[in-house]
């Protein structure tokens, strides 16, 4: 017998979150044998979460589809991808020559903004399907933080980055970056990050209706009512822009809207919003002193204050609350990334849109879209509803709304009654199982990658490129490839074999994603953009021969010059904004008290979950079930509920059981239930998630609780009402049918 090879060794960034670890992957006889974090990485400098490892079996999964899927009377047949694509876009043709361009929609997962590919080319199929009814997991995120940043700074994505590295005071407002490596706040190895505030003599501040794991390890932890953060920040507010005073520094020479902030706050006292928040007047006050008193401070709200009724007004009054203590483009506050690959500043035709709002509104609810796209919450009733416009056919691109957007029993309703729908997916899920047609890509192991999002959203300025571990199988499509064929064959079916389409066509499917990387690279701000004979500037070319990445440096102050608004000022007080501060006093009267007889519902995420898909994982799923109800013990108490046993939640929408945890990590009055579960549906090829199906917390939650300003939906505060579950009788029979 002859010996084995010797090992290879791939560096490479982990891509199922956003924390950009970097990854060490050695590969004997085609198989991955070992992953470990990669030391040499400045940015991660070694550490990796327990979804790293998953990496293998992903790429290894037996449930992973290989091959384009039709789905038949008498089941899933195997198709040609010659077969599928002309059938696919024949049927759409069709379909939009009966009925209209905006009979056909398409929803976008977030897996999409960790896939190069998926971002290159996702675009071109959007703009060739010619339809307003386009949407995407950022309405049941972080929508309120981009519609925020593109009033105030003038692009959706300068979403100011907290400078952890050199804080000396971290408030967090419905973030677990512990949970979540630090979302819209690339952040690897937080745990350490967090640690040397404390070490450099700074605090960590939690406001939270859960004793969060970031809460467990910071100086303090405040309960809050969900969906009372607004109230809680108007108050912080109040403190610190006491007799019409602020500390913007240098920040005031391009603030405008100050005089319509000051009265604003005068209306939320402490002492007002404290029976609704559940806050003591005299702890915000500390806050709020303590912020002030601090050398370089900042506050951070995640998906927690997004996800609910005010999310779009909690965004705002964090970044006014960083600006008017003068922690915007400070160093130790809050600082805008300046990446290689430029999406905000870059060339107009390699970057993201600056935003919009209120273009064009959903057929049936009248609600505005944001930046292109229509909030998600609306899916459903745009399939269901007759009338000219209703959706009848949609693309999926590595998504599964039916467990990750609001009211998913509707949703799953809803998808049943396509003409057509077609999936780009690796997976039979809960969502694909409806589809006509997946088309699945190659595994994300096959692909060179390179993180264009989450370089602008990091902590630090770094650049890292990884190339393919694994040469794809030869009947194998990436995803580019797919959406870029898709594109072309509906252009070519609408307008006729042109010899432009033809000639654009080829030329794209040469560059392919790398090529056009490597020109944004060049054309960005450390490349060769205004000598293209100069070799020392950044390229891809430098970027393959630097595998562990290249520090680009820390975040530097970089107002006004970065701002993309015409004028050049940050905007603090934009006019829908501050009109909906009158829904925030008419939501929360000074003589309304929160009901007893209802729970409020919160979502949580552990990390080795992040996605749905990620409980097909053997690895990522064991130990204990973490599909549990946390209930505090008082409430356990009152509802007669015992840990361990099984309890029904009931919402408007729909109902579930699961086991109770009691535990004093939540608040009185507030229960919760982790996301991206509900595996049990019939027709799924995820053997080890539906193992550990437990329940789909979007099942409780409520399509018609939306932020009012982005549409987002208000997942955070879902009423409920929580009973044990009653068991059946040992006697009884099985009803016939």
């Amino acid at each position: 017998m002859s010996a084995s090879a010797p090992p290879q060794v791939h560096f490479r960034t982990c891509n199922l979150c956003e924390a950009m670890c970097g990854v060490r992957i050695e590969v004997a006889d085609g198989r991955i044998t070992s992953i470990k974090g990669d030391d040499a990485d400045p940015f991660s400098r070694g550490h990796i979460c327990p979804k790293a490892v998953a990496l293998r079996d992903l790429h290894e999964d037996p449930d992973r589809l290989r091959h384009p899927m039709k789905r038949t009377a008498s089941g899933w047949e195997r198709v040609s991808w010659e077969d599928a694509f002309s059938d696919i876009t024949r049927r759409l043709h069709a379909l939009q020559q009966e009925h209209g361009p905006h009979t056909v929609g398409a929803y976008l997962g977030n897996p999409n903004v960790h896939n190069l590919g998926a971002m290159m080319f996702g675009p071109g199929l959007l703009r060739a399907l010619r339809s307003r009814n386009r949407f995407s997991a950022t309405s049941v995120d972080q929508l309120p933080h981009q519609l925020v940043a593109h009033f105030m700074f003038g692009h959706q994505l300068l979403v100011p980055i907290p400078d952890i590295d050199r804080t000396r005071y971290m408030l967090m407002l419905g973030a677990n970056p512990l949970a979540s490596n630090g979302s819209l706040m690339t952040t690897p190895d937080v745990r350490a990050r967090l640690r040397s505030i404390q070490e450099r003599g700074g605090k960590v501040v939690v406001i939270d209706p859960r004793r969060t794991e970031t809460a467990g390890i910071a100086d303090q932890h405040v309960f809050v009512r969900p969906g009372t953060d607004a109230l809680a920040l108007f108050s912080l507010l109040n403190v610190v822009l006491e007799g019409n005073a602020h500390r913007m520094g240098r920040l005031a020479a391009f603030v405008d809207g100050l005089d319509t902030i000051a009265p604003l706050v005068r209306d939320f006292p402490a002492e007002r919003t404290a029976p609704h928040t559940g806050i003591a007047p005299e702890v915000l006050r500390g806050i709020a002193r303590d912020f002030l008193a601090a050398e370089g401070a900042v506050c951070y709200g995640r998906v927690g204050v997004s996800t609910q009724p005010f999310g779009s007004l909690c965004q705002w009054l964090i970044n006014v609350l960083n600006i008017v203590t003068g922690n915007l483009d400070r160093e130790g506050g809050a600082l805008f990334t300046q990446p290689a690959f430029d999406l905000i500043g870059g060339p107009r035709a390699l970057g993201v849109s600056p935003g919009s709002h209120g273009r064009w509104k959903s057929r049936v609810r009248g609600l505005p879209e944001s930046s292109g796209e229509l909030p998600v919450a609306v899916l459903a009733e745009e399939i269901l509803t007759p009338g000219d416009g209703r959706i009848r056919a949609l693309f999926t691109v590595a998504g599964n709304p039916v467990l990750s957007t609001p009211n998913g029993t509707q949703l799953d309703t809803a998808l049943s009654r396509l003409d057509l729908m077609v999936s780009v997916d690796p997976y039979l899920n809960e969502t694909t199982r409806h589809a006509h047609y997946i088309l699945p890509p190659a595994s994300l192991l096959e692909r060179g990658h390179y993180d264009l999002v989450f370089h602008v959203l990091a902590v630090r300025n770094t650049a890292k490129y990884s190339p393919p571990v694994f040469a794809p199988a030869p009947d194998s499509r990436q995803d580019w490839e797919i959406l870029l064929e898709l594109q072309h064959r509906l252009e070519t079916l609408r307008h006729g074999r042109t010899a432009r389409a033809t000639l654009q066509y080829q030329a794209l499917k040469r560059l392919g994603p790398e090529r056009l990387l490597d020109l944004g690279l060049r054309m960005g701000p450390y490349g060769s953009r205004f000598h293209p004979l100069k070799k020392d500037g950044l390229s891809l070319a430098k970027l393959r021969a630097s595998p562990h990445g290249i520090d680009l440096g820390p975040l530097k102050p970089s107002l006004p010059g970065r701002l993309r608004n015409r004028s050049k000022r940050i905007q603090l007080a934009p006019e829908l904004l501050v009109a909906d501060v009158a829904r925030l006093r008419a939501a929360f009267p000074d003589d309304a008290a929160p009901r007893g007889d209802e729970l409020l519902l919160i979502g949580r995420r552990h990390l080795r979950d992040n996605n749905s898909w990620m409980h097909n994982v053997p690895g990522l799923v064991k130990g204990r079930p973490r599909c549990t109800l946390m209930v505090h013990p008082d409430d356990a108490s009152r509802l007669g509920l015992t840990d361990g046993v099984e309890a029904t939640i009931r919402s408007r929408v729909g109902e579930v059981t699961v086991p109770v945890a009691i535990t004093a990590d939540v608040m009185p009055g507030v229960v919760s239930l982790p996301h991206g579960y509900g595996h049990q549906r019939s027709g799924i090829r995820m053997q080890v998630a539906g193992a550990h199906a437990g329940a789909s917390i979007n099942d409780l939650t409520d399509e018609q609780a939306l932020d009012a300003v982005s549409g987002n939906a208000a997942f955070s505060g879902t009423p409920v009402r929580v009973t044990p579950a009653l068991p059946l009788p040992s006697d009884s029979a099985t009803p016939a049918v």
